[in-house]
């Protein structure tokens, strides 16, 4: 019955990707292509090794490592699964609620803003279905990480960048044609 569920979740995330590209709007299609590419590449980890295995790609660089991380990143908060639940959400909420204003924002805030909100929707699915958020990219010299975390490091990248470089230069231009 859970693959059947599993299954049936996949194919409604591929719908999902394949509607927002006929729409083309590229936020829903960053949007669900991360949250759907972190929880399938998650579902294959879960099913192919028991946590804890770790199978080298390139020894002593990289490796596959099974993890499940019951705290934020780098293990911090460890075991505060309520408050982890309830941070996320509120951060998904905030972020629906002022996403109109994004809208009329600069494109590198907007990227920013809809990665981040993916990577955590898709690290807080694993929290809500396991409890914890199963990590596999294992670089040996960084904590193990994942897609949604990929997501969330280069939507801070391009959220600092915009709200170092692009906006007041967007406020500039808007002076110009006043």
């Amino acid at each position: 019955m859970k693959k059947l569920a599993d299954f049936m979740k996949n194919i409604l995330l591929i719908f999902e990707l394949v509607f927002a590209i006929i729409f083309y709007n590229w936020e829903k299609v960053l949007f669900v292509g991360v949250v759907a590419l972190d929880q399938i590449t998650k579902a294959i980890v879960m099913r192919e090794f028991v946590p804890g295995e770790s199978i080298p790609i390139l020894q002593d660089i990289f490796h596959l490592t099974y993890v499940l991380n019951p705290g934020a990143a780098f293990g911090i908060l460890s075991n505060q699964r309520m408050f982890l639940l309830v941070t996320g959400a509120i951060l998904i909420l905030a972020t629906i609620y002022f996403y109109p204003l994004l809208k009329k924002s600069d494109g590198f805030l907007r990227l920013g803003v809809t990665a981040i909100l993916s990577g955590a929707v898709a690290n807080l699915i694993d929290r809500i279905q396991t409890g914890c958020v199963v990590d596999f990219f294992d670089f040996r010299i960084w904590p193990v990480f994942n897609i949604a975390d990929i997501a969330i490091v280069l939507g801070m990248f391009f959220t600092i960048y915009a709200i170092l470089f692009r906006l007041d230069d967007s406020r500039k231009v808007e002076r110009i044609r006043e």
